[in-house]
């Protein structure tokens, strides 16, 4: 091993464990959220193991509950899997934002750092970053871990919980997919900057279900499209 090798593991450990550490108290509210979901995910009949194997794969709350939902619905499994992808659209703005981080590193840290991004620790380590701290691909990775398994172990609890109840819908239950959205919704919130493609893509779902005889799945669908496309042509990270 090469001397800056030795060199570089002693700080990228740091970076690991410093992101581990500071995503705790986001990693509370995707607890809550991963609660929620998990609840919905067993009124869709899926199994504990179902629920756990989707979170760890597909990691992206928004998407799983659009998803989910749309199969409750009686959408197919295909138009699910389009309504979840164009909801989570950001992402490709996110991970592209991450070119300098990725940089040079070899394939399976690129689909390691891509596969962890989410708002919370992206936005994690640009802040960390403002403080004057530094925070690089291990941060996020750290704190991407960190997100990843509170959000596994939450949704596990859900599923959990709503099978030992003999009718989740006698206790409300079955609000829970919209307090569930609206709770991730709210944490994806970072200012300003994302009134114009939140609005955007607010009116073309609108306007989309009003003015045309598409499925919801397809408003859903031409709603995130829209609203990733203005935050790319604002220049929106």
């Amino acid at each position: 091993m090469a001397i800056q090798d030795l060199n570089v593991l002693p700080a990228a450990r740091s970076q690991l464990l410093a992101g581990l550490r500071d995503i705790v108290p986001l990693a509370v509210g995707v607890a809550v959220y991963g609660v929620a979901f998990g609840l919905l995910a067993a009124q869709a009949q899926m199994s504990g193991l179902q629920t756990g194997v989707m979170g760890t794969i597909v990691f992206a709350g928004s998407s799983q509950i659009i998803a989910v939902e749309r199969l409750v619905a009686g959408a197919g499994a295909g138009t699910a899997l389009l309504a979840g992808l164009a909801l989570n659209l950001r992402l490709l703005l996110i991970t592209a934002s991450l070119r300098d981080e990725l940089a040079g590193r070899p394939w399976w840290q690129i689909l390691l750092g891509v596969h962890l991004a989410t708002d919370e620790n992206w936005a994690l380590m640009h802040a960390t970053r403002g403080r004057g701290r530094p925070a690089g691909y291990w941060y996020l990775v750290g704190g991407g871990l960190g997100l990843v398994t509170v959000w596994v172990l939450a949704t596990l609890a859900g599923a959990g919980f709503a099978s030992a109840v003999p009718e989740p819908r006698a206790l409300g239950m079955d609000f829970a997919f919209t307090a569930a959205f609206i709770a991730i919704l709210r944490s994806l919130w970072s200012g300003m900057a994302m009134l114009l493609p939140w609005a955007g893509s607010v009116a073309v779902v609108l306007m989309a279900g009003v003015l045309t005889p598409l499925d919801p799945t397809w408003t859903l669908i031409l709603g995130g499209l829209g609203g990733a496309t203005i935050a790319g042509v604002l220049g929106n990270d």
